[in-house]
This record gives C-alpha cells, sequence and structure tokens, in this order.
C-alpha cells in the first residue's frame, strides 16, 4: 500500500512539473516580452510574491505527499488492542431430572417441557444432572442453547432403548435403592459454580417423589440445604394432584425454597417458572479477561481528511 502511495506521488510531482514548464514557455500566446526583467525581479513586492508562492507550491507538494502516505496506512487497516471483560448478568438453572423406572413413561414429555423452557430464557446459563441411585451430571452450565438442545435431544433419545441398560442410565445405579429424591435434589444443587458471586440460582426438579430405598438425605432436608444455599427449587409433578402424598410432599419441598410445584401437563407450566424465575434480579458475573484486535482508522482518516482539505484549499490559492 505504501508503494502504491509512493507512486501515486510520484506520478502526481511529474504531471506537475510538466504542466508546469508547458505553461512557463515563451512565445505561447499567453505571455508576454518584458524588457530589463532583472530590475521587475529585484523589486522588493516581486520577491515576496515568489517567496510566497513557492512556500505555496512547496506546501502543496508536502501537504500531498502526506496525504498520499495517510491514504496507504487507512488502506492498510490500522488496528488497535483492546483489552474486554465479558459480564454475564444473567440467572443459573439446573435441570434436575429424575429417570428411574416410575419415571420412564413420562421422561419424554419432561424432556419437551425443559426444551420448551429455552424459548423463555435469554442468556440464562442451563445445566443438566439425572439421577436415580446416584446423581449423573450430564452438562454443566453454559448459555450455548445450541449445545443444549443438542444435549436434551440425546437424552430424550436414549429413553427409546432397546437394551436391559439405557445410555442414559449409565452411572446412575451406582449403589442401592431408586429414584433417591432428596440425594438427587442435593446434587443438583451441588452444581452451581462462582458461590462467592450473588446470584439467581434455580433448580427445576422432575419426579414423581416415589422414593425406593434408603436415602443419605431425605426430600426435606435436601430442600432445607437448597434454602441454605439461596436457590429456589421448581418441582415439575408428573401426578400433580395435591391430595396425593407423594405430590404434597414435593409441593411442601419446593414452597421451603421460595419455589413452587406445577403439574406436567397443566397449560401453563412452562410460563410460570420462567416468570418465577426471571422475577429474580440478575447478578453480574464476569468472564475470563480477553485482548480483541479492531480496526481503528478514525484518527488517520481525520488527519487524511485535514491533509486533502489543506491541500485543495492551497490548489485554489495557488490557482494550480
Amino acid at each position: 500500500m505504501l508503494l502504491v502511495a509512493a507512486g501515486i506521488v510520484a506520478l502526481a510531482v511529474g504531471l506537475g512539473v510538466l504542466l508546469g514548464l508547458r505553461h512557463g514557455r515563451i512565445g505561447d500566446g499567453e505571455g508576454a516580452l518584458v524588457s530589463r526583467a532583472e530590475r521587475l525581479r529585484r523589486l522588493p513586492s516581486f520577491r515576496t510574491a515568489v517567496r510566497r508562492r513557492m512556500t505555496a507550491l512547496t506546501g502543496i507538494l508536502g501537504l500531498g505527499l502526506i496525504a498520499a502516505l495517510l491514504g496507504g496506512v487507512v488502506a492498510a487497516r490500522p488496528m488497535a488492542a483492546q483489552t474486554i471483560q465479558p459480564v454475564n448478568t444473567s440467572r443459573d438453572i439446573v435441570l434436575c431430572l429424575d429417570v428411574s423406572g416410575s419415571m420412564t413413561d413420562v421422561d419424554r414429555e419432561v424432556i419437551d417441557v425443559f426444551d420448551s423452557l429455552l424459548d423463555g430464557f435469554k442468556g440464562e446459563r442451563i445445566g443438566l444432572t439425572i439421577f436415580n441411585s446416584s446423581p449423573v451430571q450430564v452438562f454443566p452450565l453454559t448459555d450455548d442453547y445450541a449445545f443444549i438442545r443438542d444435549q436434551l435431544a440425546q437424552v430424550r433419545e436414549g429413553f427409546d432403548y432397546q437394551s436391559d441398560t439405557p445410555d442414559h442410565w449409565v452411572g446412575t445405579l451406582n449403589g442401592p435403592g431408586a429414584s433417591l429424591i432428596g440425594d438427587g435434589l442435593a446434587a443438583c444443587t451441588m452444581r452451581f459454580d462462582h458461590l462467592d458471586d450473588e446470584r439467581s440460582r434455580s433448580v427445576i426438579l422432575a419426579t414423581d417423589n416415589e422414593v425406593n430405598g434408603a436415602q443419605i438425605l431425605t426430600l426435606d432436608e435436601a430442600s432445607a440445604y437448597a434454602a441454605s444455599q439461596k436457590v429456589k427449587v421448581f418441582a415439575i409433578d408428573p401426578i400433580g394432584d395435591a391430595k396425593v402424598q407423594t405430590s404434597a410432599g414435593l409441593t411442601k419441598a419446593a414452597q421451603a425454597t421460595g419455589g413452587q410445584a406445577y403439574g406436567l401437563r397443566d397449560t401453563t407450566t412452562v410460563s410460570d417458572i420462567v416468570g418465577e424465575i426471571q422475577k429474580q434480579e440478575a447478578a453480574a458475573l464476569r468472564g475470563q479477561a480477553q485482548v480483541i484486535w479492531a480496526d481503528a482508522p478514525k484518527l488517520w482518516i481525520a488527519l487524511l481528511l485535514v491533509a486533502v482539505l489543506g491541500f485543495l484549499a492551497l490548489l485554489w490559492v495557488v490557482r494550480l
């Protein structure tokens, strides 16, 4: 780019010299012969006029050269480094799914509800943990919604199994018992990171609350632990009948954290959960500082404009 600019300057200077020689010829019909011109050249006013003109011509040449160089710099796209620190000001949500045998018939519906929840979220970090007799983290908290939908689709396909041990059961049977809700909820509560930051944290728990076996923590103890961690629990109940003891216990546990329980097939379940989560105040989470290189031509463009305007102004003054 600089070589091109230098070539343009050289061409402009060459054309200027040729035009000057052409207009400076004697006898071309535009000039007049003056006798004793040396006396005229010695006049102070003449010398002053000559100096002014030479100064203007020098300025024109200099500004033309500067403008060409600045044009080359702008064409080369100058860049500047900028350090930024991304800030995520949204909420953290852990999807917590019971994959025990008693939930087999409704797990696909639950996954569909989880997928529908994504339509109401913008920027929230979401993770997924499944559990039976032991919990397994499917994916950690992330705001990559394309990845989340892909993972949910894979989990949903895992429920269409033909073998004795389906893929989604791997790691969830490391212990006696089944559908250990208290242990599962506690494990989901422990999936949150940046514990020193004041952030909105929620667990969306989908279970029928039909415990089979001894738990390390009961559902009430797990909900108390979630409340102590300022985690709200929103339960999705496939039974959805407040008169049933399991539903009543699930509702009580969710309300103890400041959350609520919803029926799986209720028409307002998705919108109600999204609305309740979005009511919670979002807090900032600063990401890792990053250095970004970006185009920074503004200063050079301004200098180029000044040089070009000065060049044109001198051309007008000298009448070239």
